[in-house]
């Protein structure tokens, strides 16, 4: 049918640019929090833009129901804003016409959600925890960025001013440290890294310095000019990685029963049993005959999105924290919504207000307000 696959390709046509929207929005305040914890030293400052798209992975199953939502209530309102709801009524079509395509637009957006829900999100959680991970167990002097103060494990501070790529050295190096209880400072115009074959032990090799030790207040201080210095850093003990619930596999979700993890994978389903809701709702609140009913419908129909997702979060809170029955407490929240959605699709078919202060919906064949003089 020509009109259901007008409405087709409206909707992907909007949506695409909704979600490019709600995709420009959600990196720049990803960036920022990204940024700011590589300033922090908690992520490496070289993974910074693939730890952000990873996280645009992780949220893509929330990003993407949201955007189908959108894209319907801005199709068929335009529909209704334009009169061409009111032509396709008048031929006897009605909303019920719609629930084919829109079956078919739930189906694929099904499968996508659900492969990014069950596969791709948790697979993006893992790869993030092992960026994290490999960054903590790195050795010492590789997380030193040039131009920042940075602690060591035992207690010291360097300071590299540059690092030159070419041969692979860092440039005026400062370190501070304790040696037989006395401080140690240590000055040197280039270093390296070596590790010992027999001990595997790593050390920071300096060149063309000067090490400095003594107490302070005393005057006793020791001045030593040296060509080469080689200082014993202590690695980091390797961390095991331990990986949240929602990094873990579906499969190993659906043989725990476990409430935390019974709770994740209901959550991940859940994000998948959003979606049917969404688009019966969008097609209840696309009749709109005025400007001012329309603003108060799209009000109206992002308070209903909103208070969706969050009670099916509370939900899923309160069964992890074993409140409410681990297995079937959130499907309650989908079952009243789902319930609420066809009583609000069934009066916007039968051409009734949903609600007293929305007013109805426009009717087929009203007649015109006279103009006023003739």
């Amino acid at each position: 049918m020509i009109l259901n696959r007008a409405l087709l390709r409206e909707t992907f046509q909007t949506g695409g640019a909704v979600g490019l929207v709600l995709l420009s929005i959600f990196l720049v305040i990803r960036l920022v929090a990204v940024l700011r914890q590589a300033a922090e030293g908690v992520i490496p400052i070289d993974a910074v833009l693939q730890i952000l798209l990873l996280r645009l992975v992780t949220n893509m199953d929330i990003i993407l129901p949201l955007v189908l939502y959108v894209s319907v209530l801005m199709v068929l309102g335009r529909w209704s804003r334009d009169n061409e709801m009111t032509v396709v009524n008048a031929c006897g079509i009605s909303s019920v016409n719609f629930l084919k395509p829109m079956g078919v637009l739930c189906i694929i957006m099904a499968l996508v959600v659900g492969s990014f829900s069950l596969y791709f999100s948790p697979l993006s959680v893992r790869a993030i925890e092992s960026i994290q991970q490999e960054f903590e167990n790195r050795e010492e002097i590789t997380g030193i960025s040039p131009g920042v103060f940075t602690e060591t494990a035992q207690g010291g501070v360097y300071f590299i001013e540059q690092f030159n790529e070419e041969i692979g050295f860092y440039q005026n190096i400062f370190f501070y440290g304790q040696e037989h209880e006395e401080e140690l400072v240590v000055i040197a115009s280039v270093g390296f890294q070596s590790i010992d074959i027999q001990s595997n032990d790593l050390f920071l090799v300096l060149k063309n310095g000067t090490r400095y030790t003594g107490t302070p207040g005393e005057p006793d201080y020791t001045v030593v000019d040296f060509e080469t210095y080689a200082i014993r850093l202590e690695q980091r003990k390797k961390n095991n990685l331990a990986m949240p619930v929602k990094g873990m596999e579906t499969s190993e979700l659906l043989k725990s029963d476990h409430r935390i993890r019974v709770s994740e994978l209901n959550w991940r389903i859940s994000k998948i049993a959003v979606i049917p809701v969404l688009v019966l709702f969008a097609l209840s609140f696309s009749a709109v005959d005025n400007r001012s009913r329309r603003v108060s419908k799209m009000i109206f129909s992002f308070l209903v999105y909103f208070g969706y997702a969050n009670l099916v979060g509370f939900a899923i809170a309160l069964m992890r924290k074993g409140e409410i029955d681990p297995v079937t407490g959130v499907w309650y929240v989908h079952l009243v919504f789902l319930l609420l959605s066809l009583w609000t699709f069934n009066r916007q078919v039968m051409n009734k207000p949903m609600l007293p202060f929305m007013g109805r919906p426009a009717r087929v064949g009203r007649k015109r307000r006279q103009r006023s003089g003739h």
